[in-house]
């Protein structure tokens, strides 16, 4: 199947967009963004000018995903999560020239709810959890959580949380060993 599938309800602005991905209801993707391959934009997902979406990605349901915002390969973006790209908004101060880069790294989780200020990297295999805000980066495999986000673990490759021995961590399920270079 090489098909690309967009609902009729779908605005779909670009035609950078990779080959088996789906766009569902009442979606609204802008021009200038590019989406990848093999992914999954939920319905009422939002777009704007300029986004880059990686391959495998899925986009749940209700997302924003606004200007200076990079989402890398295999990232999941849970219902509802939100993104910010100006750190003091003003509907009547034109900020464009202020906007702050985001990008998620290769593999990372968003969960649902959870809102990523600008300007910062949520590293590879990271997780965020639910309704979590983050205000900085994280670390690669870091699990986030809270308001602000804090590391309170960390998980494996395959999602599952890490288990700390010594100075290794393990994950019981996939029996991966990790040497985590990121200090509590």
């Amino acid at each position: 199947m090489d098909e690309i599938f967009i609902h009729p309800t779908a605005s779909v602005e670009t035609t950078q967009i990779g080959r088996n991905t789906k766009i569902w209801q009442n979606v609204v993707i802008q021009q200038g963004s590019r989406i990848g391959s093999d992914c999954r934009i939920g319905a009422n997902v939002f777009i704007e000018t300029d986004v880059i979406i990686g391959n495998q990605v899925t986009i749940k349901n209700n997302v924003a995903v606004y200007t200076g915002v990079t989402v890398e390969d295999k990232v999941f973006l849970g219902p509802s999560c939100v993104f910010t790209n100006v750190i003091n908004p003003r509907s009547f101060v034109s900020r464009k020239s202020e906007f702050r880069e985001t990008t998620i790294k290769k593999g990372a989780t968003i969960g649902a709810n959870a809102t990523i200020l600008c300007g910062h990297t949520i590293g590879q295999y990271a997780m965020v959890g639910a309704g979590s805000v983050v205000t900085h980066d994280v670390n690669d495999y870091a699990l986030v959580a809270g308001n602000p986000a804090r590391v309170i673990g960390y998980v494996c490759k395959c999602g599952e949380r890490l288990v700390k021995k010594s100075a290794i961590a393990y994950c019981k399920k996939c029996d991966k060993e990790y040497q985590l270079p990121v200090k509590e």
